[in-house]
């Protein structure tokens, strides 16, 4: 019988992060425009425009192979398991064995891979563009990322999140250097992931400057729809993932009683709402860099990494 109530947990989990993302994108919306002055878009602004685009008809160009027609579902599939594999308002869910930092990370680039061959795969040149800054992007940040799993992995003694959030949670390691180091590190590969600024404008489709919506300039109707969502579980997949790791504090376990449930979805709620603040702040405080730029700013993000995880070597050997 104890199957059914972690059926009903970990399903929850995974309508949850499903319905929460389109609020969350809505939520960074509101906040720069209230910084900037303006009323800004309702934060339910992007379910309609999710809603609007469903209803659309979907229009493919001539020479679109079956993998344009495919890449959407795909990328979709991979970025919402992803998402449901990481530890929001519980651990130890059902799933939580397969919830692995490093799996995680080959579903999201599994998800990146489907997307540049789609934007390379209609031959325009916006889509080349576009996907070959994606690639430049991500053979930098992926290092970046498995360093700072690395330096997780020496700190806790494993790559499984639930575990990782119950040992950090518990304040065993103290305060260390090299987990601030691979929280920046970590900061710096979600922007660029997400392609918020300074690395990529969410809000433009100038041509010198976007990456990723050169790649989805040719989708429209639900395929359009399941990339933008998938956009939006992207960006809540990171800043879930940070504050499981980082601040890991009123996380239930999936067994705990209900009334620990309703609390740990209160504590992510709330954590989402200091993220998606924070990093509203951040782009209206900071300016778009050059792309050629972007290489560096990774490559700030892949030495912390580094640093974290020889630090750790240092520090246990002396």
């Amino acid at each position: 019988m104890a199957i059914v109530p972690a059926l009903i947990v970990q399903g929850g989990q995974m309508l949850l992060v499903l319905l929460l993302a389109p609020l969350l994108t809505g939520f960074v919306r509101k906040v720069k425009a209230r910084l900037m002055r303006r009323r800004g878009p309702p934060l339910i602004q992007p379910y309609r425009d999710l809603w609007r685009l469903m209803r659309k008809e979907a229009v493919l160009a001539e020479n679109a192979s079956w993998l344009f027609r495919v890449a959407p579902y795909l990328i979709f599939a991979s970025t919402w398991v992803a998402a449901a594999l990481v530890p929001t308002f519980a651990t130890g869910l059902m799933f939580s064995w397969s919830a692995d930092l490093i799996a995680i990370i080959a579903l999201l680039g599994s998800a990146r891979f489907f997307l540049a061959l789609a934007g390379m795969d209609v031959g325009t040149s916006f889509g080349g563009i576009g996907s070959s800054r994606e690639v430049m992007i991500a053979s930098i940040a992926e290092p970046a990322m498995l360093m700072i799993v690395f330096t997780l992995a020496l700190v806790v003694g494993s790559t499984q999140l639930s575990t990782m959030a119950g040992y950090l949670a518990s304040g065993e390691q103290g305060l260390r250097v090299s987990l601030g180091m691979a929280l920046i590190a970590l900061i710096m590969v979600a922007i660029a992931e997400n392609a918020r600024i300074p690395v990529d404008n969410p809000a433009t489709h100038l041509e010198l400057t976007m990456v990723h919506e050169a790649m989805v300039l040719e989708y429209s109707g639900r395929h359009l729809a399941l990339i933008d969502l998938s956009a939006e579980l992207k960006l809540l997949v990171y800043i879930s993932i940070i504050a499981c790791l980082f601040i890991p504090w009123g996380i239930a376990a999936g067994n705990a009683a209900p009334q620990a449930l309703v609390i740990g979805i209160g504590a992510y709620f709330a954590k989402l709402a200091a993220c998606g603040f924070l990093l509203a702040v951040f782009e209206t405080s900071i300016a778009k860099m050059r792309v050629f730029r972007v290489p560096e700013f990774l490559g700030a993000a892949l030495m912390l990494g580094l640093l974290a995880t020889l630090l750790l070597f240092v520090s246990r050997s002396l």
